[in-house]
């Protein structure tokens, strides 16, 4: 009877330790779970709606007639370009700051419309300037002295707004995120990754390559990255590569900005005159200006480009499709410009807004990010609220993440963390121990018994 009842505990004792095992173990992996980033999700704008007194919903109110552009000033605040006083009286009573000019919107928007019609000219650009309310025609070295001279022609003819200026250099698309792209085209950089919610793709500058371009990861054609699916350009400048994988794996909201380090993107919005910028190429690596115009047009070589951001952030070759963006939040990919990092030089994006609009894709964030947003993106994207408060000189990349592409630690850093264990692996070990117990305790009674037997026969 006594034996009975020790076989009984013994048997109950290793079913509670298999018990053990199987529970520690459950709550050492939900420890470890719990731990790992929640991976990514999509968001097609910034979700921000734009204050009532921020620059663009001031201009969507007052209209193009009485308003001439938006920008923000050195001390971080809006400034709206007003036509008449009771504009200027609203703009006020909103928050921001008025500033009197003699050309509205409607009238900058007509001289562009002209420099358009006129004959093309490679080698030229224009934009509007809100600041000084004039368009600003910029010609490079390649532009002939009567081609300048035709132009010049037009520009008197539209009126003293128009200011001419000769620039240093050549206009030229930056061919050959930043990590590199190759293809027997050239090379390019990475800009943005996107989805339609089906596959993933790289959006990138539409003059990298045409529909059907093939690119890898490295000189040797081994590591195939995708093919481009899209193509934009000249007109615009964007291009989707659909991931060969049909994904783009984690980090996939990681942009690199050289030496190992990366920028986690959280949204995406239109850019602002004023506005303090960051562009990483696989060339010339993370560089920084402001953003000087918008609704540029240039006449490139290949083509003319138009609706495209002006900044004073250099490029180089090989920097093309490469990403723009400030505080995290995705602005743009790299077009083309004149100058180098050496000199310095004006740079080109294409609006990522437009180009996402246009592509029907998603901007693919954290999915805390996302979250954040709120899910109910801006019927009409326009700058995100936080650029009429932040001075240009203020602000940042964004927050910093492994360029490698992987948020976040291993499965096995995360089991293996103190942190994480706890009274998992307390429960684990109790169990061990109670199992091992019972196995000698087990031995030992049979070793006994086998003395007993053995005494008893040779007695």
């Amino acid at each position: 009877m006594r034996h009975a009842r020790r076989r009984i505990v013994r048997r109950v004792t290793r079913l509670a330790a298999v018990g053990g095992l199987l529970v520690g173990g459950a709550m050492v992996t939900q420890a470890a779970m719990a731990s790992e980033p929640s991976g990514t999700s999509a968001v097609p704008f910034a979700a921000a709606d734009s204050a009532s007194g921020t620059g663009a919903s001031l201009i969507s109110r007052l209209g193009t007639a009485r308003t001439a552009g938006t920008w923000i000033d050195s001390a971080g605040r809006t400034v709206v370009a007003v036509t008449d006083e009771k504009a200027a009286a609203q703009v006020e009573r909103a928050g921001a700051k008025a500033k009197m000019v003699g050309h509205s919107m409607n009238e900058l928007k007509a001289a562009t419309r002209t420099l358009r019609a006129a004959p093309r000219v490679a080698g030229t650009a224009w934009v509007m300037d809100y600041r000084t309310n004039r368009i600003v025609v910029q010609a490079d070295s390649t532009v002939s002295a009567s081609d300048w001279s035709s132009m010049t022609k037009v520009a008197s003819g539209i009126g003293g707004f128009v200011q001419m200026q000769r620039t240093q250099g050549r206009f030229t698309t930056r061919l050959n995120g930043a990590q590199p792209i190759l293809s027997t085209g050239g090379r390019c950089s990475a800009g943005f990754n996107v989805t339609n919610g089906q596959s993933d793709f790289i959006l990138t500058a539409g003059h990298c390559g045409p529909k059907g371009s093939t690119w890898f990861a490295d000189n040797q054609g081994n590591q195939q990255l995708g093919t481009t699916v899209q193509s934009n350009f000249p007109g615009n400048d964007f291009s989707l590569v659909q991931y060969a994988s049909g994904s783009a794996g984690q980090g996939a909201d990681i942009v690199a900005i050289g030496n190992g380090n990366g920028v986690r993107i959280t949204g995406v919005a239109d850019a602002a005159v004023g506005q303090r910028v960051f562009r990483s190429g696989s060339t010339s690596g993370l560089h920084d200006g402001e953003v000087k115009g918008l609704d540029a047009t240039v006449n490139y070589p290949e083509g003319t480009v138009t609706g495209l951001i002006e900044t004073n952030v250099c490029a180089e070759p090989g920097d093309s499709g490469g990403p723009l963006f400030s505080d995290g939040i995705a602005l743009g990919v790299t077009s083309g410009g004149s100058g180098d990092c050496t000199t310095g030089g004006t740079t080109f994006f294409q609006p990522l807004t437009k180009a996402m609009q246009a592509l029907g894709v998603q901007l693919i964030v954290s999915k805390q990010a996302a979250a954040g947003q709120g899910g109910s993106p801006t019927p009409a994207p326009s700058a995100s609220s936080m650029h009429s408060s932040i001075a240009p000189g203020a602000a940042s990349p964004g927050s910093s993440a492994p360029a490698t592409g992987v948020a976040g630690e291993t499965l096995l850093a995360r089991l293996t963390d103190p942190q994480n264990i706890g009274p998992g692996m307390l429960v684990v070990g109790g169990s061990l121990i109670a199992l091992v117990a019972t196995r000698y305790f087990r031995e030992e009674q049979d070793r006994k018994a086998y003395r007993r037997y053995y005494s008893a026969t040779w007695s």
